[in-house]
């Protein structure tokens, strides 16, 4: 445990060096937390389909977004979001057989939508090719949202995929490619709860030019696998917080929404690795970077947005 802990030292001593003494909390979707109510929705442009049907998923999280699975409901759905105060949108989806998500039928209407409202787009990207990701790119797209896995038999298991991390690799070149601003989630304990391809996950990400990454952690979600899977502990996620601050130094780091709910300790170790942003944070994390001298901000969208929406300080 000394280990660890001067390990979560030099890693939040190298964030503060690098980025100052400042967490900001973030507050997505319609939640209210702290009492800051999120103004960053959701939708979901395959309703709650999923060929993959993922373990740790299995389309659960589709269901609560908003649905618009033609390009005129995504246009008159986002117009809608954006007259009610929302300051952007995550447009995500479920996966066909081969990652890919149906960019081709919404891509003009995202095109569409940054001309008729001042929303900050992100998308889910899935497994793009090059062509796409120009086409994301050409469309407005503020930024790209993509899970990287470190291990070929976790991603075959987990994701349901005939083949291997190398389609990760080359969907985050085209990306590279086509300057998307690339924020790609680790998640920790895919494999069954087992921490187990996240350092090499972390190793691929240190070959981009990135302005941020997300950590997040498997969750028992009723009605999926992972309802059987274990959880790994807070000092797992800790330490991989850590590893990608050394591997990736000039990259926020953010703890992401998609996390054990309650965990406290989850939080409080993430505060301790030095994480610079925090999603959905708790009374006690909040305590906890109060208590270590951090200027406290809070912003009401997603944790990976890169731009500032009403950044509330305390």
């Amino acid at each position: 445990m000394s280990e660890l802990r001067n390990k979560l030292r030099q890693s939040r001593e190298s964030s503060w060096s690098k980025f100052g003494k400042t967490l900001t909390f973030y507050v997505p979707g319609m939640i209210q937390c702290s009492g800051i109510s999120g103004k960053y929705q959701a939708i979901s442009i395959t309703g709650n389909h999923c060929a993959l049907q993922c373990d740790h998923c299995a389309g659960k999280l589709l269901e609560p977004m908003i649905w618009a699975t033609t390009a005129e409901d995504l246009v008159d759905q986002c117009v809608s979001i954006y007259k009610k105060g929302n300051y952007g949108v995550l447009i995500s989806g479920g996966c066909d057989a081969f990652g890919r998500l149906p960019w081709e039928r919404f891509i003009p209407a995202i095109w569409e939508i940054k001309q008729k409202t001042g929303l900050y787009i992100s998308v889910h990207s899935g497994l793009t090719d090059v062509s796409t990701a120009f086409d994301l790119k050409a469309a407005g797209v503020d930024q790209v949202l993509i899970d990287v896995i470190g291990d070929d038999e976790t991603f075959q298991r987990i994701y349901h995929v005939p083949f291997g991390i190398s389609r990760i690799i080359k969907a985050l070149e085209a990306l590279a490619q086509a300057k998307l601003d690339i924020v790609p989630h680790v998640v920790c304990g895919l494999h069954f709860g087992e921490i187990r391809g996240e350092k090499q996950a972390i190793q691929i990400l240190s070959r981009f030019p990135l302005r941020q990454v997300v950590i997040v952690s498997i969750m028992k979600i009723p009605g999926t696998p992972a309802m059987n899977f274990k959880l790994p502990p807070a000092e797992a996620i800790a330490d991989i917080i850590a590893e990608t601050r050394f591997a990736v130094p000039d990259a926020l780091i953010s703890l992401g929404c998609a996390r054990e709910r309650g965990n406290r300790q989850m939080e409080i170790m993430a505060i301790d690795a030095g994480v610079n942003r925090m999603a959905l944070p708790s009374d006690e994390a909040v305590a906890h970077a109060i208590k270590n001298g951090l200027k406290i901000k809070y912003q009401p969208t997603c944790c990976s947005v890169s731009g500032e929406f009403q950044d509330i300080a305390l």
